[in-house]
């Protein structure tokens, strides 16, 4: 685990370190190609320079977000925007993470992607990258 994901763990409560334990374990298995940092205060993970998977600490629990989730077609993961395609979920005890569900969305993350990367060269709009 990356020593700095490491360090924000620690900071948090209990159960809420338990929880971004299990995630950063489960995700640095799955997405090994990954560059993994605190990038705006939270553990997130990109491929090619480009934004995959991150969590956070929030009133409703610790958050979850692929960038590019919308797409995924998951009734689990929630939407959240309307002009970005990132999609989340909460949790607030380890025993709510589905190991099998995170797992799929993690393949999925990897088929699915987009641009987020030029997002600002291109002046807010996405483009489909996979």
């Amino acid at each position: 685990m990356n020593e700095e994901i490491r360090t924000y763990n620690e900071k948090q409560t209990s159960d809420d370190k338990e929880i971004c334990n299990e995630l950063a374990t489960i995700i640095d298995s799955k997405l090994t190609n990954s560059e993994s940092k605190i990038w705006h205060s939270h553990p997130v993970w990109f491929l090619d320079g480009n934004p995959i998977v991150g969590y956070s600490k929030q009133k409703k629990g610790i958050r979850l977000m692929f960038w590019s989730g919308a797409d995924f077609d998951e009734d689990n993961l929630s939407v959240r925007g309307k002009k970005f395609k990132d999609a989340s979920i909460f949790f607030n005890n380890v025993s709510e993470i589905e190991t099998n569900d995170l797992r799929r969305w993690l393949i999925k993350s990897k088929k699915i992607q987009w641009d987020y990367k030029n997002i600002v060269k291109r002046k807010g709009q996405l483009e489909r990258l996979y």
